[in-house]
């Protein structure tokens, strides 16, 4: 509901006006307040006169000036609570903000575990510290401590044009685009993103991950940052034995799997499905996707799973971290050279020394060090690969998505892997659907490269300083529906005749997405 109002009042000997408001919202919380200051005497509030042909007693007027300001006030309010709600989720109560399109919500920032510092840096994620009153998601949390991005390279001009965001150790914060806050029957389908960067950069709420369209096409979708590098995947002996696991590393999944355990207890607050929940990642985010669904921590929780650019079932993985007691003899190697021979001065060094310590030690000692920085194979978090996973059939019984793009980096993209891991789940009855991303974006000469899908598949088009045309648009609008139909049912395809069939040896296709010559959408199943 939309209105026009006209407010006048004196405050503090100066003629103040509030002209045209057309949020009821707005002019509740501006009502509220006058009538705090009117009762506590600080202000006059005069009205425009009537038309009648008896004046106006000022007490009179007065009253009525009250009457329809308190009558505003509780209509007001009450739509306000009821389209934007106060939510009482894990840690106390949170309340969005309204998006760019009409009926979106988005939360930014809620914590979904205590802030890994002090003593808990290198701890298994814990649970988030409470907060008092209403917290007012309107701010995006820290990102995890990475290095800069530097003027000029490809992906900053790409994603990071505005600037970075602030880093800190302190970044255990997830973000929730949704259409039906607070209706705990609205049952809608869930998808919690995991943003890429190799283990070591992003976050969750990089333009191109823009969760309004989303939440418009029928999904509630859940971003988060979760720890990168030396803090996220740092092993060491003295951290593995003070494990009650007997295990060190993997800090940064494990914050993934608390992401996931929070979506499953809190997201029907915000008119999601706890019981329908996809997990979607890209590069790093798609191996991540990889590992939790071989983890035995993980794979119960997961109804479907979409992999993008992160390859599929081959001996030779991208990013590995290898295993356990390697990462551990490199780990103290590094923390020896440093002096830091005891947990006390491994959590008492400053987020700038262990940030930087790798980068010292080669550089004085002209030595390669091996410090992980991907997940470990530590019989806990990783009992076994992904692949190894997959021959052997233990990975979440759930139905796929997979493929990468046309000029996609080495073997993560639409090929003889993604094909392996298709027919590997076709033998155990799995359903798996593969596509290409074959779009060239214009604007350079850069193809379909690395990431070039998330513009389109977010439908974030509107955030890019890429020239896109209207084939464009519509493309990406048939992707973003694939992509929340295979979310909300296991099927890509809608109502319609998209026409998207599993990949099967007998019939190995994929969907290939991309224009004509003349720009128009012109998407099809093709043998690659």
């Amino acid at each position: 509901m939309a209105f026009s109002a006209v407010v006048r009042w004196i405050y503090t000997d100066k003629l103040c006006y509030l002209h045209k408001i057309d949020d009821i919202c707005i002019v509740a919380t501006v009502v509220v307040k006058l009538l705090s200051l009117l009762c506590n005497g600080e202000i006059k509030l005069f009205t425009p006169p009537l038309n009648t042909t008896k004046p106006m007693t000022n007490l009179f007027r007065k009253t009525i000036s009250i009457a329809a300001a308190a009558l505003l006030a509780v209509g007001a309010l009450t739509s306000c609570s009821e389209k934007n709600p106060v939510l009482t989720i894990e840690g106390g109560q949170v309340q969005g903000i309204l998006g760019e399109n009409e009926g979106v919500y988005i939360y930014k920032g809620i914590p979904f575990a205590a802030a890994p510092v002090g003593e808990l840096r290198w701890q298994a994620p814990q649970p988030v510290t409470p907060w008092e009153g209403v917290k007012v998601a309107d701010s995006w949390g820290n990102a995890a401590v990475q290095a800069a991005h530097r003027e000029g390279d490809f992906y900053q001009k790409e994603f990071f044009w505005e600037g970075d965001a602030p880093y800190s150790e302190d970044c255990l914060y997830l973000n929730v685009w949704t259409t039906k806050p607070g209706k705990t029957d609205a049952k809608l389908p869930v998808t919690l993103w995991i943003h890429g960067g190799g283990y070591t950069a992003g976050w969750g709420f990089e333009p191109e991950m823009d969760g309004e369209e989303w939440a418009k096409h029928g999904g509630v979708l859940v971003t988060f940052n979760y720890r990168l590098g030396i803090f996220g995947f740092f092993t060491h002996p003295l951290l593995s034995a003070e494990s009650p696991n007997g295990v060190s590393g993997n800090y940064g999944m494990l914050d993934q799997i608390a992401a996931l355990k929070w979506v499953k207890e809190n997201i029907a607050q915000f008119g999601g499905d706890p019981d329908n929940v996809t997990i979607m990642g890209q590069s790093a985010g798609a191996m991540s996707v990889q590992s939790l669904v071989a983890s035995p921590l993980s794979k119960n929780l997961i109804d479907k799973a979409i992999i993008q650019s992160g390859g599929g079932v081959s001996d030779n993985a991208v990013l590995r971290g290898g295993a356990l007691a390697d990462g551990e003899a490199a780990g103290k190697k590094l923390m020896d050279w440093a002096g830091y021979d005891t947990l006390e001065k491994m959590r008492a060094a400053s987020t700038e020394e262990i940030y930087t310590l790798s980068s010292r030690y080669m550089a004085e000692t002209r030595e390669w060090l091996r410090v992980p920085s991907a997940p470990v194979l530590d019989g806990y978090a990783v009992t076994e690969s992904f692949s190894e996973a997959v021959v052997n059939g233990t990975v979440s019984d759930v139905p796929y998505m997979i493929g990468g793009t046309l000029d996609d980096m080495g073997g993560l993209g639409a090929g003889p892997a993604v094909a392996r891991f298709c027919t590997e789940r076709e033998k155990v009855g799995g359903t798996t659907y593969a596509y290409q991303f074959a779009r060239k974006l214009p604007g350079d000469d850069a193809g379909a490269f690395h990431s070039s899908e998330l513009w389109f598949m977010f439908k974030s088009l509107r955030l890019s300083w890429r020239p896109f045309i209207e084939g464009d648009y519509d493309l990406a609008e048939r992707m973003i529906t694939a992509w929340t139909n295979f979310a909300a049912t296991g099927d890509p395809n809608g109502k319609g005749a998209e026409g998207w069939t599993p990949f099967t040896e007998a019939n190995p296709e994929y969907m290939v997405f991309r224009l004509d010559e003349s720009g128009n959408e012109a998407s099809s199943m093709e043998k690659l």
